[in-house]
């Protein structure tokens, strides 16, 4: 989000920008980078619920410090490998239009529409690559919520059902935005009215999703749930002092940190 959003608010205030080709080409990177890695962190995310719920009497030490380190590792270094794959070919394209893109961002649809060089293998590369990584990793992902569906529902209190839900509603809220979203976006068509759609879903896809995604998982915090709900009350109270609702969720955190 940080890579595109404080651009796109200079463009909307100054009604358009000017972003140099290396600069196009730098913001693609981690904007590609950034979509696998979240990709392959949900996939990891997914095994380690699967641990957690599945083999729970084998997760530590299945789920050391050595594995995490390596599936941190192997996330970003294969997520910074294929993208620079593209961005080399992207590179080598000669430009022989107006050199104005119609986004709000440079996506690689509208860095290659500038281009009059003859760009098939190169989007057949790009559709390959993604292939490769979201099919496998969304596959996964289903596959391990279904061996924790089965599992949960063999749980024979409501309790442990109960909090089973509660350890993968936030990842899987996520998921499915997360892919819902790239889905949309890559399987729409680029012409006329159907690119602007395409345009806003890429605006949720880039703004809405890293901005629900803190939210999604901080829910799961019980302190930011009572300061959430301290705040909401001082809505219906608003006589209280601001400080005096802070204070008093520092309070209750405090005493709770004291209790265990």
């Amino acid at each position: 989000m940080t890579d595109i959003v404080p651009n796109m608010l200079y463009i909307l205030w100054k009604g358009g920008s000017h972003i140099s080709f290396a600069g196009c080409l730098a913001q693609f990177q981690v904007y590609g980078e950034s979509l696998c890695i979240v990709s392959i962190l949900l996939t990891v995310m997914s095994y380690d619920r699967y641990l957690a719920i599945c083999k729970p009497l084998h997760y530590f030490s299945i789920m050391d410090a050595k594995l995490q380190s390596r599936l941190a590792s192997l996330t970003w270094l294969s997520s910074f490998i294929m993208t620079l794959f593209i961005i080399i070919q992207m590179s080598l394209l000669e430009s022989c239009r107006d050199n104005v893109i119609d986004h709000y961002f440079c996506d690689f649809d509208p860095f290659v529409g500038l281009s009059c060089t003859d760009a098939y293998i190169l989007k057949m590369q790009v559709i390959i690559i993604s292939g490769v990584l979201v099919v496998p990793t969304f596959m996964f992902i289903i596959v391990t919520y279904l061996y924790i569906g089965l599992t949960i529902f063999k749980i024979n209190f409501n309790s442990g059902r109960q909090k089973a839900f509660y350890t993968c509603s936030s990842h899987l809220t996520v998921v499915c935005i997360h892919y819902g979203s790239l889905m949309a976006i890559y399987l729409s068509s680029t012409n006329g009215q159907s690119f602007n759609i395409k345009k806003f879903l890429s605006l949720l896809n880039t703004f809405c999703t890293p901005l629900l995604n803190p939210l999604i998982f901080s829910l799961r915090n019980m302190e930011i749930k009572k300061a959430l709900l301290q705040l909401l009350d001082g809505v219906k109270n608003p006589n209280v002092p601001l400080s005096h609702r802070v204070n008093s969720v520092v309070g209750v955190g405090a005493f709770n940190k004291r209790k265990m």
